[in-house]
């Protein structure tokens, strides 16, 4: 469990390294943040959501807890780098969108004397920048757990005591294999469908006559155009094969309109309709 003299480091002021240092202030457990952007540790000491902050990486020794807020592949390379300055004993966990490629590769090389329990938080905003940061997107949202082999029952319930701090709504746990094809579908899918949509038409006066159906369709267009691909990329195999099944369902879609198939399309649409409805529950 985490207690309020538990040191805690950040590794990334970013949106979401942002928004955990936001939330763990207001909840009264002070942290420490890492980033390679000076401004961005200015930015979380003015608001006081750390105690203090360095582009130095020393800063990660004596933390009890390290919370890595990075793209994927720069965790790895962090970790790869300076990892002999984590306290031996100490807990790392991380916000990554991406887990089997991930994981496997960190618990190639990570030192035994340190645990690394991964996690996703299901929270975001198409902002980037800890300018952006608000720990309240974390209220409503889904914190999702992904414990391996290695991991000790006490690294399970720390990092379930942190997204309760955080005020997660939901707390799940998913293998890696589990994790990544319900990302490939939920998350990656959705984004690639958003860019796909605004690619499809150049007309510069769109915004002139559009409604809310199109907005809300493609506000997560407004893209984060550097993480996004690398994850893409990282979960390859279960989004293209969700792209695939996409495809499908659209040639479908199009086959019943080109024949006229009203029948066809009304059993699409209740079976849509009764499907989106489990979500208006949450």
């Amino acid at each position: 469990m985490i207690s309020r003299t538990s040191k805690i480091t950040i590794v990334g002021l970013g949106l979401l390294g942002g928004s955990y240092a936001k939330g763990l202030f207001s909840a009264s457990y002070p942290c420490y943040g890492i980033d390679i952007d000076p401004q961005a540790i200015d930015f979380a000491k003015k608001y006081h959501w750390i105690k203090d902050g360095s582009q130095d990486p020393n800063m990660v020794k004596d933390s009890d807890i390290v919370i890595f807020a990075l793209y994927p592949t720069a965790m790895i390379t962090w970790l790869r780098n300076y990892q002999h300055l984590l306290k031996p004993g100490s807990l790392i966990t991380d916000v990554t969108g991406i887990k089997k490629s991930v994981i496997t590769e960190i618990q190639t090389f990570l030192r035994d004397d340190v645990e690394y329990i991964s996690c996703h938080p299901m929270a975001g905003r198409e902002y980037k920048g800890i300018q952006y940061a608000d720990c309240t997107i974390f209220h409503q949202a889904n914190f999702i757990i992904v414990p391996t082999e290695k991991n000790s029952q006490h690294a399970i319930e720390t990092v379930t005591h942190l997204a309760q701090i955080l005020r997660f709504s939901k707390i799940s746990t998913l293998t890696m294999e589990e994790h990544d094809r319900m990302i490939g579908f939920l998350s990656q899918l959705t984004h690639v469908i958003a860019v796909s949509l605004m690619n499809v038409s150049d007309n510069p006066h769109l915004q002139d006559y559009t409604g809310d159906s199109f907005r809300d369709l493609t506000r997560i267009a407004k893209i984060n155009e550097s993480l996004w691909p690398e994850l893409f990329v990282l979960n390859k195999g279960y989004l293209v094969d969700e792209i695939d099944r996409f495809i499908d369902e659209l040639n479908s879609m199009k086959q019943a309109i080109e024949t006229e198939d009203m029948a066809q399309m009304k059993k699409k649409m209740i079976q849509s309709t009764n499907r989106r409805k489990a979500f208006d529950k949450q």
